[in-house]
């Protein structure tokens, strides 16, 4: 596939005006040098997102947010990289070259995106069909009001009909026989045999039958994140099964990816800071015309992780809703398997169960809004549906049952990433089964427990003498309290001013380069990258960080916080961590050198001047 040149994303970064890409959607306001407004990433009172118009970069000091013009666009409207940089070319009047690439991988390529665009087209032909179906359908409308639905929440999610006629589309479409409308999944396509063809089998397939996929049916079109139409789901007025039919898979509607409502509903997400899951089309569009407007639903398909990704792209809260019955709780225990591998200490998940009698939409329509608020607010948090589900119908009152409690979340908590999370949900299931943590943790098999029989540190104290009490500290305060690791204090300033990288010394700038892990190999490239670049913004180095697929190793330093700082002020920080590396190697060094037998290694360091005598020292990297 054709690559999107470096330098075009540099020369286009240079262009685009941040302040005016975020103030679409965000009300900002002039601080200084900077921009400020409230983040449309997490729900707050006070400002605490900047955009700096000097750097084209924004950071939120509340939520961690932060990037380019470009990072903004994927983050806040859920677009890809190439779409995001496609729609700030063209606002900056740009156009987007392609790197050279094979005739034949172009000439592919092409064709994909035209086939695309052809699908998207026949898509929106059919919506418009079945819309003007639904004005001259008496019983759907009938129907969608007895439903309770308004005609601005119809028309807000484009509903429409589609009539009971076997091929009602040829109506729209006088070639009925096209293979698109076979490869949208608007049309079904059977064989001589009566096996139905997918959308990917029907090229050059012999077809006996075709027939409309959805007949008298309520058609909701599905969009993705740009608002485009990629399918189509339908519900029947009576009596019938089933009782929803989505469109198949095809080369633009993958069910485990795609959310219905959540073109609709990104801004009241971002406004809420939290995204409800609920099951059906109609309850999204209940719940959003009494005001509850930050729901989507899955497609016919149980949550995939995909779906949680995709959905903590939004926010960091997530709210499950399922029927109370044992249908919704195993739903809702596949929803909590999909959603453990990411979670993370910044990141909710909820579980809310209705009353037996109710959905969202007859909940919210015979008990309105804030009662159904009220029930968000008490739904349950993973850790305690997880802890529950984990001792469910076992006796935990036995070593039989609390063995199989620990046999059942192995897997489970296991597939949780580290985090203080992770540990309080062990120590939560620790207190439920009245065994000590440590062994709760070894019978998990996770990481961090002692092993048996290992001996414990010995204490600091002296033999027969009491140890000396330490000045108490708040517990979360201990925890928190990192090892400083110089070197990485020093990359990190130096991705977030990498101007200050000429700054250093020639023996500073190797240590860094031959640092290993991410360190050195963030340091290795962003010394290439200053030799191509001579004054490089923020925003610049962090697109061409996410081309080298360094993008998350950077992040793991987190720069974007150094960003408001002045490049002076953090000029000391970054020496005296460049000087303690130079320490920390100088004595690295001694200690080689006396365990070579070698005189008096120390004085010899004492009185030479320290680069030259780094630059020594460096010479003999490689066969240390």
């Amino acid at each position: 596939m054709s690559l999107i040149p470096e330098d075009f994303i540099q020369e286009l970064l240079g262009r685009v005006d941040i302040v005016e890409v975020v103030g679409r959607s965000v009300q900002l306001k002039k601080a200084g040098t900077n921009y400020k407004g409230l983040c449309p990433f997490h729900t707050e009172k006070s400002a605490s997102f900047t955009v700096s118009p000097s750097k084209q970069f924004y950071h939120c000091f509340g939520c961690g947010a932060h990037g380019s013009a470009i990072g903004f666009l994927m983050e806040q409207s859920g677009m890809s990289f190439p779409d995001a940089v496609r729609e700030l070319a063209r606002d900056a009047g740009m156009e987007l070259p392609q790197q050279e690439a094979d005739e034949g991988e172009q000439r592919r390529a092409a064709e994909q995106r035209s086939h695309k665009v052809r699908l998207r087209e026949v898509l929106q032909q059919a919506d418009g069909f079945y819309r003007e179906r639904l004005r001259a359908s008496t019983r759907a409308i009938d129907y969608l009001k007895g439903r309770g639905l308004s005609g601005r929440s119809a028309a807000r999610y484009g509903l429409g009909y589609a009539p009971d006629d076997w091929q009602g589309l040829a109506k729209v479409f006088p070639n009925y026989e096209a293979e698109l409308l076979l490869q949208s999944g608007l049309v079904v396509a059977r064989d001589a045999q009566g096996q139905t063809l997918e959308p990917s089998q029907a090229a050059g397939a012999t077809v006996a039958r075709r027939y409309d996929r959805l007949r008298d049916r309520i058609t909701f079109p599905i969009r993705n994140a740009q608002g485009e139409i990629i399918g189509f789901g339908g519900r029947v007025l009576d009596r019938g099964e089933p009782k929803y039919l989505n469109s198949p898979e095809t080369e633009l509607f993958h069910k485990g990816e795609e959310l219905y409502g959540l073109f609709e509903a990104r801004q009241a997400i971002q406004r809420h800071g939290q995204v409800l899951v609920v099951e059906g089309y109609l309850d999204v569009i209940a719940l959003a015309q009494h005001g509850v407007e930050h729901a989507v639903a899955t497609l016919g398909t149980a949550c995939t992780p995909e779906h949680v990704r995709k959905l903590f792209r939004y926010c960091a809260q997530i709210v499950f809703s399922f029927d109370g019955d044992t249908a919704g709780r195993r739903a809702a225990a596949r929803a909590m398997q999909s959603a453990l591998p990411v979670l993370s200490d910044e990141r909710s998940v909820k579980f809310l169960f209705l009353p037996a009698e109710h959905d969202p939409d007859s909940f919210v329509r015979e008990l309105g809004a804030d009662a159904f608020e009220r029930e968000i607010a008490r739904a349950r948090p993973l850790s305690v549906f997880l802890l529950d589900h984990i001792g469910e119908g076992l006796a935990l009152d036995t070593a039989e049952g609390r063995a199989q409690a620990i046999a059942r979340g192995r897997e489970l908590i296991g597939s949780i990433p580290e985090s203080a999370l992770k540990g309080q949900i062990v120590n939560e299931l620790a207190q439920r089964l009245r065994t000590p943590a440590d062994e709760v943790r070894a019978a998990l098999a996770l990481p961090g427990h002692r092993r048996a029989g290992s001996a414990a540190p010995p204490p600091a104290s002296s033999p027969g003498r009491a140890p000396r009490p330490k000045p108490m500290e708040p517990r979360m305060q201990r925890l928190s309290r990192p090892k400083v690791d110089h070197a990485h204090t020093a990359m990190r300033i130096l991705l977030a001013h990498p101007g200050l990288w000429r700054d250093i010394s020639t023996a500073q700038h190797d240590l860094l380069v031959a640092h290993a892990g991410s360190v050195g190999e963030l340091a290795r490239w962003l010394e290439s990258y200053l030799d191509e670049h001579a004054e490089p913004t923020p925003s610049s180095v962090w697109e061409a960080l996410r081309a080298e697929g360094l993008l998350e190793a950077a992040e793991a330093l987190d720069p974007a916080e150094l960003l408001e700082r002045d490049t002076a002020e953090l000029r000391p920080d970054l020496r005296g961590a460049l000087e303690s590396i130079e320490m920390a190697w100088i004595k690295q060094r001694q200690q080689a050198l006396a365990a070579e037998g070698l005189a008096d290694p120390a004085s010899r360091l004492e009185y030479q001047g320290l680069s030259l005598r780094l630059r020594e020292l460096m010479r003999s990297l490689p066969r240390l």
